[in-house]
């Protein structure tokens, strides 16, 4: 199936019992077992089945098949957010220590839990000095278990070299996990580049509603575990906590997805529940269609942005002087997505009163819904961070993200333009008079 038939038809066949065509809930805690003997199967591995809702269910399934085609990879574990498919896709492979190797420019909450969540488990993460593939490799250690970056960083709007960062993991012998959220596979599937491992939050573009959280881990089923068995031991050797099982010849290339179902999603219990799995396939029928209006909006928006006389700087992927333009083009077809940032003229409080000045646009720190969303990263989603690590995440103190939505361009753009109009501190004053009197 071509990317925009899969996101409609691809793992599910008619329920056979009531001939439904939607994919239907299954909200369930547990399921039957035939007999003894088949419990016993289902728990040895030796019969294919469902045990319990919190590794996995029918629903979660068809979304798991679903999404894992649309990246090209062999399996995929659907969890309760984006925040839980990170850690586990980390946690599968790494324990006290043992180190990552990330580019800086990161989500907030991602910087957060490397920088120091995992520090309190003795894992630590190695940030190296931009997303360069030598700043990476300068990094790499005989500790080192995979290397992890954002195909689009959210907020910085870098585009990374997949196929330069990839090239070094493998070179070291290790995986490139790769969190694909802002591009979606609508745009870019990194397994195709050299990732192995790819994380979404399916909160995101992929629901694209905002009504529900979600997030998904898919394993490209490409990496060698056997060749590097001394690294990963956990899935080349017996796993005593699932009944001693050898991932690498249970599961042969769904080795790692199935221990981050088996080991971390068992036990931890980050469970994505089947009603939002069900509301999350609804977003990822018409992805390609969204996609492609949030990328044409968007680029209406920085074109408006870039002439308007009280915007200071815009930064998006998609413009010809953007340090990553050509990376855009080589990744993305010149579609660099939908997130940008800009600032404000007169700096941190011109951007406030444009930020508090918004109608149609809503305030807030989701990405990735229908609606136009802004967002003060600094304030916000990268407040609890040091003013070194957010300038290495790419965050300045003025700036403003935007996430276009699919809105009819003209109703987005006017919103800008007298949200901009009453950043000026001289008209602060008469704007809200005029609100006020309603005109």
């Amino acid at each position: 199936m071509r990317l925009e038939t899969a996101a409609v038809h691809f793992g599910y066949v008619t329920e056979p019992t009531t001939k439904a065509v939607a994919v239907p809930i299954y909200q369930t805690v547990a399921y039957e077992f035939d007999n003894a003997k088949h419990g016993a199967d289902l728990f040895n591995l030796d019969a294919e089945g469902n045990i319990y809702n919190r590794m996995m269910n029918p629903t979660n399934a068809v979304l798991e098949r679903r999404v894992a085609a649309l990246e090209g990879g062999c399996g995929a574990l659907a969890v309760g957010s984006g925040a839980a498919a990170i850690t586990y896709a980390i946690l599968c492979i790494a324990r006290a220590g043992h180190r990552i190797v990330s580019v800086p420019t990161l989500y907030g909450a991602t910087y957060s839990l490397f920088a120091h969540v995992f520090r309190n488990l003795g894992i630590e993460v190695d940030f190296a000095s931009s997303d360069r593939a030598e700043a990476i490799a300068e990094c790499i250690t005989a500790d080192t278990q995979a290397v992890y970056c954002e195909s689009i960083g959210n907020p910085a709007g870098n585009i990374v070299d997949l196929e330069a960062l990839a090239d070094v993991a493998h070179f070291n012998g290790i995986p490139l996990i790769v969190d694909n959220t802002v591009a979606t596979p609508a745009l870019l599937r990194p397994i195709e580049h050299g990732a192995d491992v790819v994380v979404h939050s399916l909160t995101k573009y992929l629901g694209g509603h905002g009504a529900a959280m979600g997030g998904l881990i898919v394993d490209s089923g490409r990496f060698p575990w056997e060749r590097h068995a001394d690294r990963y031991p956990m899935l080349t050797r017996p796993e005593p906590s699932f009944h001693d099982t050898v991932y690498t010849e249970t599961f042969g290339p769904r080795a790692y997805v199935e221990r981050c179902r088996t080991v971390m999603l068992r036990n931890t219990g980050a469970t994505l529940a089947p009603h939002n799995a069900f509301l999350i396939l609804q977003g990822v029928e018409t992805l390609p269609l969204r996609m492609e209006r949030h990328c044409a909006n968007a680029q209406a928006v920085v074109r408006f942005l870039q002439h308007h006389p009280r915007v200071a700087w815009v930064n998006y992927a998609g413009c010809p002087g953007s340090p990553w333009f050509a990376l855009a083009n080589r990744y993305l077809r010149g579609k660099a997505g939908a997130l940008l940032t800009f600032g404000v003229k007169g700096g941190y409080a011109a951007g406030e009163r444009f930020y508090d000045s918004l109608r149609l646009v809503k305030r807030l720190v989701n990405i990735g819904d229908t609606k136009t969303l802004a967002c003060h990263p600094a304030s916000t989603t990268h407040r609890n961070l040091t003013d070194a690590d957010r300038s290495r995440a790419g965050v300045s103190p003025e700036m403003l993200r935007l996430c276009v939505g699919i809105e009819h361009i003209d109703d987005i753009v006017a919103d800008l333009d007298q949200a901009l109009a009453a950043s000026e501190p001289d008209m602060t004053r008469r704007y809200h008079e005029l609100e006020a009197a309603g005109t």
